[in-house]
């Protein structure tokens, strides 16, 4: 094995350069993870984690400091596209940034037009794929991520006679299987990539970008360990869980890690009042200026309940409406933060209508606000018919906001029942409002509470521990690589 592993990590999108969901978190936070490793954690080898992302037009806005580092083409029939490749340096880690016609094209990061998202995302994957050979730095992993990036890993095992891809070894993260891509039988046919024979992928699955990533990568990695159990059943499996069973063994689940250092009640300056676990005051004064924020009343010894988050049947926003009508008997407040799906939008506006002392439904995305709430509330509702990982629970966690979740995906990972939360096993309403019945139950039980708050707060859910994860797989596939 060599003395330092090379890895190049692939996204669609990563903190600070651009973010629109949850895999911003991942990537930006990962491979400095990685990087910061000690090397007593390792046996001594280092991790030299390169990041390389698209050359988003948001980004492009801001791109001051970008310096050029290459410039080649990448095939597409009927003529070649002109690649141009930027870098710049992140806490000393240099990350490289693609452009090409397929992106400066596109208005955002995700477009409505999967067919325009497929023809830039496999442009970008196997520019991503190119730059990797021609790099005075060959990577010994690349490390894709959801179907955005899947193509590379793709390419990657078609073109394994090369002789400066044959020893690079492949992982793919796997944050949400549904999101597979679509039909791209045309992409990969401009691109000169021929679907696969093997029959243990379904037929339908051969031309779709994440399936071929599955079928490629050597190691398969869903969000959490819950997760990545439940895809290889039919409820989870999308179709996929009879080829996915069979490659089991290469298949491992790690927990995305939380940034500790942005997401921390005692430092945190969208608070009214910073606390810790040992000093919890300061809770009832975020709870006193949510209250008068949102116009409810403040009445100090009424549990406060609050979502954050897209408002869509998979986060289970439904079952929360239904669940809260069902406790009419008991004293709460609730506060529902987000957007999406516009007919739950509208269940929402018409909670806070039916319940105007008790409900405020604020339909936006707003980080000052969300963070607010987590300081201030004291039960966090994630009802989520699936949750490969989520980060709100881990969020409300740190902050003291005691969560109650359906034990799936990596809330039943990180949530334990009678310790840091509460969990439900069905995702039905009247399973959610007997979880909440236990939740108020205790929360009449101040010390009892208290307990619950400081053991949620305890919980550490650093990037480092699923770092070191990641570490120990591509130390294992460098072995392979790099026999004795």
């Amino acid at each position: 094995m060599p003395a330092t592993l090379k890895i190049l990590l692939l996204a669609a999108e990563a903190e600070p350069f651009i973010k629109v969901g949850g895999l911003a978190d991942m990537a930006g936070s990962l491979p400095l993870a990685l990087r910061n490793l000690p090397a007593k954690s390792t046996d001594g080898v280092t991790l030299d984690v390169r990041l390389i992302l698209p050359l988003h037009r948001a980004i492009r806005d801001e791109s001051a400091t970008l310096r050029p580092a290459a410039e080649f083409s990448v095939f597409r029939r009927g003529g070649s596209i002109p690649v141009q490749v930027f870098e710049m340096s992140l806490s000393k880690m240099p990350v490289y940034f693609i452009n090409g016609a397929p992106l400066s094209s596109a208005a955002s990061v995700y477009s409505p037009d999967l067919a325009q998202d497929r023809e830039k995302f496999a442009f970008f994957s196997l520019a991503a794929l190119e730059l990797a050979r021609r790099l005075n730095w060959q990577p010994d992993i690349v490390h894709a991520n959801d179907w955005h990036t899947s193509l590379a890993l793709y390419a990657l095992r078609s073109r394994r006679t090369d002789p400066g891809l044959a020893r690079v070894r492949s992982v793919l993260t796997v944050c949400n299987l549904p999101d597979m891509g679509g039909d791209g039988s045309d992409v990969l046919t401009a691109f000169g990539l021929m679907p696969p024979n093997d029959k243990a992928l379904p037929p339908w699955a051969r031309t779709q970008p994440l399936p071929l990533g599955l079928w490629a990568a050597d190691v398969v990695i869903p969000v959490s360990p819950t997760y990545a159990k439940e895809i290889l059943t039919p409820e989870f499996g999308c179709g996929l869980e009879t080829f996915l069973r069979g490659r089991s063994d290469t298949v491992t689940g790690i927990l995305n890690g939380l940034d500790t250092s942005s997401w921390n009640p005692e430092t945190d300056k969208s608070l009214a009042a910073n606390f810790t676990a040992g000093d919890l005051a300061g809770r009832a004064a975020n709870k006193a200026a949510l209250r008068k924020q949102l116009g409810l009343k403040n009445k100090p010894d009424v549990p406060l309940i609050a979502m954050i988050g897209r408002i869509d049947p998979q986060k289970g926003g439904d079952i929360a409406f239904e669940a809260l009508r069902g406790l009419e008997d008991q004293a709460w407040q609730f506060i529902i933060l987000g957007s999406g799906d516009p007919a739950l939008e509208n269940a929402a506006r018409d909670m806070q209508v039916n319940y105007p002392n008790r409900v405020r439904a604020v339909i936006r995305y707003d980080a000052s606000l969300s963070r607010l709430i987590y300081g201030g509330a004291d039960v966090f509702l994630m009802p989520s018919r699936y949750e490969p990982c989520g980060l709100a629970q881990m969020i409300a966690m740190r902050y003291g906001c005691v969560p109650v979740v359906h034990a799936t995906g990596g809330l039943k990972d990180t949530v334990q029942e009678g310790r840091t939360g509460f969990l439900f096993e069905k995702a039905e309403a009247q399973e959610l409002s007997d979880a909440l019945r236990r939740a108020l139950g205790v929360y009449s039980n101040p010390a009892k509470w208290q307990r619950y708050q400081r053991n949620a707060m305890h919980e550490d859910f650093s990037w480092q521990h699923s770092a070191l994860k990641y570490a120990n797989i591509y130390r294992s596939l460098a072995v392979t690589a790099h026999p004795s």
